[in-house]
């Protein structure tokens, strides 16, 4: 059975970094939607934060895309989003219905290291008032949402 890996945490917590240090990933297809704005804004020469108010709706397509392929040809994914509220997960749960589905979550770093992160990224800037109501609105995944395994990072 395919399995479909949720990253929890927000942004800047480690979900990306992460992904791409684990060796056993490789092959498994990354489903983000930030994947496709970044390399459109670097298509355009851009910052992200440039190109993604008009942008975002067309990455969401293409991911849509990507996960009908992988569901349609049985590959497992990972998919790398924030998914921290239980709404956001069950879309996932949704799409990928046979589907094993682990969460992995990243706890969120301390303010300072955080706010370092953030400021790692640059043309990347998350609203403050975006990032507080990711913080309030953090649940912790459960296995009665469905989850066969719940990974701590």
């Amino acid at each position: 059975m395919p399995k479909c890996y949720q990253m929890i945490g927000v942004p800047g917590s480690g979900k990306s970094t992460w992904i791409r240090n684990q060796i056993w990933a490789l092959g498994l297809t990354i489903v983000s939607t930030d994947a496709f704005v970044e390399a459109y804004a670097a298509q355009q020469g851009q910052t992200y934060n440039e190109v993604f108010q008009d942008y975002m709706p067309r990455a969401v397509d293409l991911m849509v895309q990507q996960v009908v392929f992988a569901r349609e040809h049985g590959h497992s994914v990972i998919w790398d989003q924030t998914s921290t509220t239980v709404a956001s997960r069950r879309k996932k749960f949704h799409m990928l219905p046979d589907y094993e589905h682990v969460a992995v979550v990243f706890g969120t770093p301390e303010p300072v290291e955080l706010a370092r992160r953030l400021a790692g990224r640059p043309g990347k800037l998350i609203p403050d008032h975006v990032m507080l109501s990711m913080l309030q609105n953090l649940k912790e995944p459960t296995l009665e949402e469905g989850f066969q395994e719940i990974w701590h990072v």
